[in-house]
């Protein structure tokens, strides 16, 4: 070879390795615009004319094609909203007038793909039985986001029917979208089941998303994603037009990248709603939860350490040490702020669990047949014989676990039940009497504090999640408020600090958490590692 022809063939290769390195060097994907942006910049943003909600979605949109859909390919967003431009300009035309349509005006929401939108959007639970569902309506919560100005912008990938169908899931797995990627370590789970809630806010494809949660839901993937999740008191916010596992239990709530931006939606969100009754005795429909975003708000708080779900050998099986220190950390800190930090006891009641399993089980037969009653078109599926049914002849949805709750659900009676109705009397007792109202009045708290939960596990769709510690059960079995901050990261995964406590205490758990989010400044953003090698 002559060397003008080797001086060429090396400049070629140098060229093709250059341009390898620059495709697989993901952690430069944080070159966007709105990185980390929130509700106020864009609003004051579009006040001042510097931008316009237009501008803002397609931006939004360009970032879900480049690497949820493509380069890591996340799989957290199921769909786009084809009318999201259109609903932009729109919003942009009304501005011009001089009127903002109100606090979340051209602010892009993405919804968990179980909460129905009356649109060209299907609403599929992750379920391929669903994949040509349409709702008749906006659910309750979507008519109040749009009227607030916020811009649907599409639909988020979930543990398919909410992480309630069957034994060994994996989390952020659906028949539809596959497999959710965790943004901090591709092969680490993003947990669920809002898991595509979650991804979509930590990896700035969308400003705020929507999670639904029974058990750990919203704070789960708030934890493993570096995120702020609000799970309210059930009855805060309705659920109307969700596909439901549990009356009891079930709830909606914002999930931002700030407490301030979650909050701002939690205020549009609630509200009394006739279909919900849930919803007619909540006694602080009027309260603005903006107020309570100021700084000292710990100061004076009486707050209890709830540590059985920390890391201890002796009680605790899958424990972490990192979790833990960085957990006694916090416990300083929120002392140095001005609180007072009690020790505390146990909360749960042994057969706790049990009975919330069989309110789930029994509420969840007759949730899902009345829904599945209202469909507009597109599916067959119109009670749960028709859906499992579906499930065993689909080459997809039973591949790597079972149906086992869909079946045993359908085998109960229904909310009709002396099981049923026995189970939902002792939860309520053990979960809110002699559970945390207890506790909160043995030691007179204004709330408590503990780990959200590990670090993200890694993904295994034959084996299913890998559960280590975690804390919401205590409160979303008695239904009472749950709010979740970045606490730090351990290896370069974020892990989340949780303040939880009664009935309707959402603005004092707010005082409580924006000071400890504002002193410790937490959130991380995601660099998107392929793996554990550089942990």
């Amino acid at each position: 070879m002559s060397n003008l022809k080797l001086k060429i063939t090396l400049i070629l290769l140098l060229f093709i390795v250059k341009g390898c390195q620059k495709t697989n060097k993901i952690e430069n994907l944080n070159d966007f615009v709105y990185l980390e942006t929130t509700v106020e910049n864009l609003i004051d943003g579009y006040k001042n004319g510097d931008i316009k909600a237009v501008e803002v979605v397609k931006e939004y949109i360009d970032r879900i094609k480049k690497i949820d859909m493509a380069g890591p390919n996340l799989r957290s967003v199921i769909q786009i909203n084809p009318d999201a431009v259109k609903i932009a300009s729109e919003l942009d035309n009304l501005l011009a007038k001089g009127e903002l349509k109100g606090p979340l005006h051209g602010v892009p929401v993405i919804l968990k793909d179980n909460i129905d939108s009356g649109d060209k959007m299907n609403t599929t639970a992750g379920s391929r039985a669903l994949i040509n569902s349409k709702a008749f309506e906006d659910a309750f919560i979507v008519k109040r986001l749009r009227e607030s100005g916020a811009v649907i912008l599409g639909k988020a990938n979930l543990s398919e029917w909410a992480n309630f169908r069957g034994q060994n899931s994996t989390s952020g797995w659906s028949g539809i979208n596959g497999q959710t990627k965790n943004p901090y370590v591709l092969t680490r789970n993003p947990c669920g089941s809002s898991s595509g809630s979650g991804v979509s806010v930590s990896a700035n494809l969308t400003v705020l998303a929507i999670g639904t949660e029974t058990n750990g839901s919203i704070m789960c993937p708030s934890n493993a994603n570096g995120i702020v999740g609000i799970k309210p008191t059930v009855g805060l916010i309705s659920r109307t037009g969700i596909i439901p596992i549990s009356f009891t239990q079930d709830t909606s709530g914002p999930m931002a990248r700030t407490l301030s931006d979650a909050v701002i939606a939690l205020n549009v969100m609630k509200g009394q709603d006739s279909l919900d009754t849930k919803t007619l005795s909540n006694p602080q429909i009027n309260l603005d939860y903006t107020k309570f975003l100021r700084l000292g708000g710990i100061k004076n708080k009486r707050i209890g350490v709830y540590s059985l779900p920390l890391g201890n050998k002796s009680r605790r099986k899958g424990y972490n040490s990192d979790v833990d220190s960085l957990f006694k950390r916090s416990i300083k800190l929120i002392r140095s702020l001005g609180a007072e930090i009690i020790e505390i006891d146990t909360i749960n009641h042994r057969d706790n669990s049990i009975h919330s399993y069989n309110v789930m089980l029994h509420e969840y037969k007759d949730g899902l047949n009345n829904y599945f009653k209202n469909l507009k078109n597109g599916t067959n599926i119109k009670n749960l014989d028709d859906l499992i049914e579906f499930n065993e002849k689909d080459p997809v949805e039973l591949k790597y676990f079972n149906q086992a709750y869909l079946k045993l659900a359908n085998e109960t009676d229904g909310m009709k039940s002396d099981k049923y109705k026995n189970s939902l009397l002792l939860l309520n007792k053990y979960s809110k009497k002699e559970g945390i109202d207890r506790v909160m009045d043995k030691y007179n708290l204004d709330a408590i504090v503990s780990p959200t939960g590990s670090p993200a596990w890694s993904s295994d769709l034959l084996n299913g999640d890998n559960y280590h510690i975690g804390s919401s059960s205590p409160a979303a079995r008695a239904g009472y408020p749950n709010i979740t901050i970045p606490m730090g990261n351990v290896h370069g995964l974020p892990v989340g600090i949780s303040f939880f406590g009664r009935a309707w205490t959402e603005g004092k758990l707010i005082e409580i958490a924006f000071d400890f989010e504002q002193v410790s400044k937490a959130r991380i953003i995601p660099n998107f590692k392929l793996n554990d090698e550089n942990l």
